[in-house]
């Protein structure tokens, strides 16, 4: 697995554009290699689940992150459609508090996202049946799972999209300040 890895302005999200071999039968790439992961990023990880969604056009899925010590890594990508992702840095005594990085993930490039743990995560689906997938670095903990609103104002994330599909529960996020206060308390 062969990867060319770009830092971002935050510290720890790594845009991962893996090595596609493509002929006119296809494409063929791997996905995930442990070692070569770990030789191109530094990063010892044990991914410990995977997860998939499906998403129609104009679908946000976010802001979501669960709190320590349930915190989860993950490394995204879109094997069909297109996605704007964001990662916004939510970590104690950061220097980029409360600052995002947008990425377009999309089946023609196959980018991947790292966002590391201590980051809320976030995706709007640019296509129908966009397929998302997630290898994270903890397991699904949903007592320790909290939600940001996406729309939120501190933030001002420029979503491409107005008036996104968005669930009930990310509705009902907290706002960034309220976030804050929390984790001070």
């Amino acid at each position: 697995m062969s990867m060319e890895v770009e830092s971002t302005e935050i510290d720890g999200v790594l845009i991962l554009r893996p090595r596609v071999f493509a002929d006119p039968r296809g494409h063929f790439l791997e996905t995930y290699n442990k070692v070569a992961f770990q030789k191109a990023t530094g990063l010892m990880l044990d991914f410990t689940q995977d997860n998939e969604s499906l998403s129609s056009t104009g679908v946000l899925r976010g802001l979501h992150f669960q709190e320590h010590p349930h915190a989860q890594g993950k490394l995204v990508r879109v094997s069909r459609g297109a996605v704007i992702d964001v990662a916004v840095d939510i970590r104690a005594g950061s220097p980029t508090l409360g600052r995002h990085v947008m990425v377009r993930l999309d089946d023609r490039e196959k980018k991947m996202l790292w966002v590391p743990p201590g980051l809320a995560h976030g995706f709007l689906a640019l296509e129908d049946d966009t397929l998302f997938h997630y290898k994270c670095s903890a397991h699904y903990h949903q007592p320790s799972e909290r939600t940001i609103r996406w729309d939120d104002p501190q933030l001002a994330i420029p979503w491409p999209e107005q008036a996104p599909l968005v669930s009930e529960k990310d509705i009902a996020g907290m706002t960034f300040a309220e976030y804050l206060r929390h984790r001070n308390v």
